[in-house]
């Protein structure tokens, strides 16, 4: 999914942002493989109003929690957390619909490419 996320963006001009797409896209869409217990996953990216919208639908309603408090060397628990820094650092923000079962994010556009 990542490679076919960074395929879509630097087809769209948007190169400057494939590499921190691309952990977004491994985060959210291995929550989605961990947690929701179904085969069947979504992932959309869009743009609009000066903004990537990425998207993982996994069906699944729970809504997901950045987890603060983990141990330095816990292997895993930091991914929203990662994200969400992502996502703040681009001027987005993020956040789930559908009862949980949708985590998305939003990404401004560079100047250029947001007109």
């Amino acid at each position: 999914m990542r490679r076919i996320a960074a395929a879509k963006l630097k087809f769209c001009g948007l190169d400057d942002l494939v590499g921190d797409v691309m952990v977004i896209v491994s985060e959210l869409w291995t929550n989605a493989l961990l947690h929701s217990g179904t085969t069947e996953i979504t992932l959309t990216l869009e743009i609009r109003d000066g903004y990537l919208r990425v998207t993982v639908d996994d069906g699944v309603p729970g809504f997901p929690v950045p987890k603060l408090d983990k141990a330095e060397d816990a292997e895993s628990g930091r991914g929203l957390v990662l994200v969400e820094h992502l996502v703040q650092e681009h001027g987005g923000t993020w956040g789930a619909s559908k009862g949980g079962a949708e985590t998305w994010c939003t990404l401004a556009l560079p100047a250029e490419k947001a007109a």
